[in-house]
């Protein structure tokens, strides 16, 4: 993968890009789950503001975004997001590694995430690098599966 990748903090004004980006990889999922997922749906505006939202960018193209919220006993992992122009290139990977990173830095010992269990192959990608279902729940006629990663001396 290029090093020419520029991973940066989103700002207000990513927003609007934020969305698209997020609109336009999650849309494969719509057929499999009859609605939009909820990162679709969910305001960017206030993800920005409240959130940490970081972008991967290709010149001045948004290609990928990792959004992560720091909770009282793990970073939570909101959302991920990379344009399926791009998919298939390590960026998710490469986000993944950057969101342990931070939660390393900030002094968590476990980073979580949520995903829709009929997304199997976001669960697998999940597995691959080490997260494990903690447990399943429903949700809006469907279910989600919550997966964590202890983080620590490799």
């Amino acid at each position: 993968m290029s090093e020419a990748f520029e991973l940066r903090r989103a700002t207000a004004a990513d927003a609007a890009a934020a969305r698209a980006l997020t609109r336009e990889a999650y849309a494969k999922w719509v057929p499999v789950i009859g609605r939009e997922p909820k990162p679709m749906i969910a305001d960017f505006d206030a993800a920005i503001r409240d959130h940490r939202v970081d972008l991967l960018c290709d010149g001045e193209r948004v290609v990928a975004l990792i959004e992560t919220v720091a909770e009282p006993e793990a970073l939570l992992i909101e959302n991920v997001a990379v344009s399926p122009a791009w998919q298939g290139r390590g960026l998710g990977r490469r986000l993944m590694a950057h969101a342990e990173r931070l939660a390393a830095a900030m002094g968590y010992g476990e980073i979580r995430l949520y995903t829709n269990a009929r997304f199997v192959e976001n669960v697998a990608f999940y597995r691959r690098l080490g997260y494990a279902i903690t447990r399943e729940a429903p949700y809006l006629g469907g279910r989600v599966a919550h997966m964590s990663k202890r983080l620590g001396a490799a």
